[in-house]
């Protein structure tokens, strides 16, 4: 058997980072920066004001009180998008609104509710420093500062400062699609009526959904019986559609694991046992250069073997680092047993108080029980040289998707 980091290095050294593509700023979305973007301009581009009110000179309304108000005339308004180069002298205001240009002249803006709202005179009340609610030109972004760094994930705050900054497309790596498929004759879509010995599909649809949490555009395709001609030729017909394949099922030591079957000596694809449970037998290699992983088809097995190897790989992909789940050290609530010489993977309950992490497992580990999966929201990871831990103990803990 080889280790899990055996396994790992292997994959990692076999995917390949996909090439940049241009795409339109919504289209981008989730997809990972390719290039560093600028701004070729400061934001704001201009002194504006931050509030509806008066633009004024600080110095003209530095005596007013509720019961000394200064009457200042107004000679106009200035709304936001005015293109017009407008200006003030001492002892006059302009109505502003929020996003509006300064005015030539004024130093400071005084919100409406300071004053008495008039229109041709008002009264201010208050009085204000210079750059009262001002917003400074460049106080956001300067020029030629980079905004988003290559190798960012775009999610809607990048987006946003993109476009804040002038661009409509931009240059990423773009979300792997995956093509997620289960084999076994045993297996009827959800929805369908089963026959004796026959079970609903779910692990193609909890790997499809993984994928995209991953970063991936994940595709399930229908599930294939155990005919090797059949699995062997669904393969071929996706292979022009993915960046990467994951099937599960048909791996391990069975007479029908069919996946096994077709697909040793083709490509590079090979097979082998890994040192951990849940997810034992597993596969790995490049057919016509795609990148295809064989998971085992029990459906925890196939989940721990997606976010231990599969999500690492899909992050290369992306040219992001190929880091694990988010990890935290959390202490066992209960004694923990392990198998010698694997790595262990626990379903367990991960919780926060008082500023520490305390982890429980589930009470039930079986590898085909994706009931105390979908209950679990972190997996504790036991080294291959543990057996036992008590309580107390300090763990690595997993992080799962929420």
């Amino acid at each position: 058997m080889r280790s899990v980091d055996e396994h790992l290095t292997e994959i990692l050294g076999g995917v390949a980072v996909l090439p940049p593509l241009d795409m339109a700023l919504l289209e981008a979305q989730g997809t990972v920066l390719a290039e560093p973007v600028s701004a070729p301009v400061p934001l704001p581009p201009f002194d504006n004001s931050a509030m509806d009110g008066y633009a004024v000179v600080a110095a003209d309304i530095a005596a007013a009180t509720e019961a000394d108000p200064v009457a200042l005339p107004v000679i106009g308004d200035i709304v936001a998008g005015d293109s017009g180069v407008s200006a003030i002298r001492p002892g006059m205001t302009a109505r502003i609104m929020t996003g509006a240009p300064l005015p030539a002249g004024a130093d400071a803006v005084i919100p409406v509710e300071w004053t008495d709202g008039g229109n041709a005179t008002v009264r201010v009340s208050r009085a204000a420093p210079e750059g009262n609610y001002i917003r400074r030109a460049g106080e956001d972004v300067v020029a030629g500062q980079v905004v988003v760094d290559a190798g960012t994930r775009l999610g809607a705050p990048q987006i946003g400062m993109i476009a804040a900054v002038g661009r409509s497309r931009v240059t990423v790596r773009p979300r792997p699609r995956v093509v997620v498929v289960a084999t076994g004759d045993e297996l009827r879509e959800p929805g369908s009526p089963l026959g004796h010995g026959q079970i609903w599909e779910s692990n193609a649809y909890m790997l499809t959904a993984a994928v995209a949490e991953a970063g991936g555009v994940g595709y399930r395709q229908a599930t294939v019986e155990d005919e090797p001609g059949k699995v062997l030729e669904m393969l071929e017909d996706q292979l022009v559609r993915a960046d990467a394949i994951v099937t599960t099922g048909g791996v391990s030591m069975g007479t029908k694991d069919v996946v096994k079957e077709v697909l040793t000596g083709t490509g590079t694809v090979g097979f082998h046992k890994v040192r951990m449970r849940p997810g034992k037998p597993q596969g790995f290699g490049l057919l016509e250069g795609t990148p295809v992983f064989t998971l085992p088809g029990n459906p925890v097995s196939a989940y721990v073997s997606f976010q231990v190897f599969v999500r690492p790989a899909l992050r290369a992909m992306q040219g992001l680092s190929s880091e694990p789940l988010p990890t935290v050290s959390a202490v066992l609530a209960e004694d923990v047993k392990s198998p010698a010489g694997l790595r262990h993977f626990l379903r367990g309950k991960l919780s926060f108080d008082r500023g520490s992490y305390t982890v429980t497992a589930a009470e039930v580990q079986g590898s085909h029980q994706l009931g105390s999966l979908a209950s679990a929201n972190a997996l504790i990871e036991l080294p291959e040289d543990v057996e036992s831990l008590p309580a107390g103990s300090h763990v690595d803990v997993m992080r799962l998707p929420s």
